[in-house]
């Protein structure tokens, strides 16, 4: 069966970088959300925990419940608050304040321009006045930035809003932990100062910010392999797959693999193959379940690096990676 090598020594070592760049591991929180961004979601929260990572941050409550047991605090997006001494909630408005239970850690999610969720600007005063008169578990405020990869102002922008709220916040007398930074930022800052930073992206291998900032180096650590199921010899002009895409050009041997768009791979333009990280090209249409390629080896890479097919179908890593379903098995090495 198609399977995902998850590469151990890279994730420490992308870990190793990040760390240098918030100046303690203990700083980075692990974005775990969407099954670690198709890397596992259990396996990548288990090597974090060895790794000595305290935080991390996921989607719901039925991924928390896969990993409460390895981290100090756990940041949840997009659910419902009640009260864990170490589960703590996004509040993204005012509505959702007015619902929390008391007990219930909650951190504020701020819109400092983004303009996708969080509490406005204009509204942080009645928030806190919430907060205050309901007497509720404040434990922390944040925001995104929605430009940080970009050569652009936005990000400073942004980041002045967020000094703006720190100031509110504490003058309102609350004493509460701040966190605004993802990948990007983390990666382009010299000077983080901040209690936390939620890293997704960079943690499995991914730098990207454009070739005009500096960049720190990173290894990818999820690899996708298939299996061979079967070979055959193709004569010249004889054709492959649905609707016959591939025409032989000459004599050739051929297999099918384990592995297809059931799995999350694109199925894409067969006029414009895939190149597998082997250097194959992926002969005719992807099936649900199989590719052809031609090879006679028992098992083949087909990507290694997910930059490198995201270009190829004019995309970003990202949906590369959590496109990969997660009954596909995953193997640390």
């Amino acid at each position: 069966m198609a399977y995902i090598k998850i590469n151990k020594e890279n994730f420490f070592y992308n870990l190793k970088q990040l760390s240098l760049k918030s100046g303690d591991k203990t700083k980075i929180a692990a974005v775990l959300k969407d099954n670690a961004y198709g890397h596992g979601l259990e396996e990548m929260a288990a090597l974090a925990f060895e790794f000595g990572l305290k935080e991390a941050v996921v989607i719901s409550i039925k991924e928390v419940k896969k990993i409460e047991h390895l981290f100090e605090n756990i940041l949840i997006l997009h659910d419902t608050p009640f009260y864990h001494p170490r589960f703590s909630f996004a509040i993204t408005s005012l509505e959702a304040l007015k619902a929390v239970p008391k007990n219930a850690k909650i951190e504020l999610k701020i819109d400092t321009g983004m303009h996708r969720n969080g509490i406005a600007l204009d509204e942080l005063t009645k928030a806190l006045e919430i907060i205050k008169k309901r007497e509720l578990n404040f434990f922390g405020a944040f925001t995104h930035f929605k430009s940080a990869d970009e050569l652009s102002s936005e990000l400073f922008w942004q980041m002045k809003n967020f000094e703006k709220v720190k100031e509110q916040i504490k003058a309102f007398g609350f004493r509460v932990r701040f966190h605004s930074f993802n990948s990007a930022a983390l990666l382009r800052t010299k000077s983080f100062s901040e209690d936390i930073a939620r890293v997704g992206i960079a943690i499995y291998g991914y730098n990207e910010l454009p070739p005009l900032f500096e960049k720190t180096k990173l290894k990818p650590v999820l690899s996708l392999w298939a299996k061979r199921v079967s070979s055959r010899k193709l004569y010249k002009g004889q054709r492959v797959g649905y609707g016959g895409d591939f025409i032989a050009p000459r004599d050739m041997i051929v297999s099918t693999y384990d592995v297809g768009y059931g799995h999350g791979l694109f199925r894409g333009n067969s006029k414009k193959p895939l190149i597998t990280a082997e250097g194959l090209p992926i002969l005719g249409r992807v099936s649900m379940d199989f590719i052809t390629l031609e090879s006679s080896k028992d098992e083949v890479c087909i990507f290694n690096n997910a930059q490198i097919v995201a270009k190829h179908f004019n995309t970003i890593s990202y949906e590369i990676t959590t496109a990969l379903k997660p009954n596909i098995k995953r193997v640390v090495i």
